[in-house]
């Protein structure tokens, strides 16, 4: 077959891609995983009673605003990697701010703090649930990710994969926000963090496998 040969049949029968078409099914797989979620932290850990009292202590504000930063930067990063050869770049440097402005948050509390209550502000009550529960919650998300991922053009697997986990995560831990009742940011900082980077890695692990095409 000749090359003109080929690229006429190649281009029989195409249709044009609808503008918006990547960020729309993104947006409906993510917002069906934050469903998911959302019902997953309510069947197995439930709202926090004091929730109404949290919110209108500043520092439940940081924690939330802290999380949902990390969601906008890993829904970009979703976007932009679900497409051919594209990497995070430039986006890394979104991705580390709200991380580097809550451990410097983190440095000034403990700094500050008597030494006696550094531990207690580091590990707070749940320090050995924490990252467990958010990466858990997160399941349903990465799920979604993925699969809309899949339905796309993704050629960096690893890093597809770690964009669709670190989204999830945050997803799961702005969920988990609604129950947890840490507000120090030495904590938030340290085990929120490692919460959404346990399905970033997995992610990153699983993702040739998964977004092959």
């Amino acid at each position: 077959m000749k090359t003109e040969e080929l690229v006429a049949l190649l281009a029989t029968g195409t249709v044009a891609v609808q503008r918006g078409a990547t960020t729309r099914r993104m947006a409906l797989a993510l917002s069906a995983g934050g469903v998911g979620s959302a019902l997953l932290m309510a069947g197995l850990l439930g709202v926090r009673p004091t929730l109404a009292q949290d919110a209108t202590l500043a520092m439940f504000w940081v924690k939330f605003a802290f999380v949902a930063t990390l969601l906008a930067g890993g829904v970009a990063a979703v976007l932009r990697t679900s497409r051919p050869g594209a990497g995070l770049n430039r986006l890394m440097w979104a991705l580390a701010a709200p991380v580097a402005a809550m451990w410097l948050l983190a440095a000034a509390n403990l700094a500050t703090a008597q030494p006696e209550d550094r531990a207690a502000l580091m590990l707070g009550q749940t320090w050995q649930v924490c990252a467990f529960r958010i990466a858990l919650l997160s399941l349903p998300s990465f799920a979604a990710a993925l699969w809309a991922m899949r339905s796309l053009a993704p050629t960096r697997l690893r890093i597809a994969g770690a964009a669709a986990g670190l989204c999830a995560g945050a997803i799961g831990a702005l969920v988990y926000t609604f129950h947890c009742p840490e507000l120090s940011a030495p904590f938030i900082g340290t085990w929120y963090l490692l919460g959404m980077l346990i399905p970033a890695a997995a992610g990153a692990l699983t993702g040739p496998w998964f977004l092959r095409w």
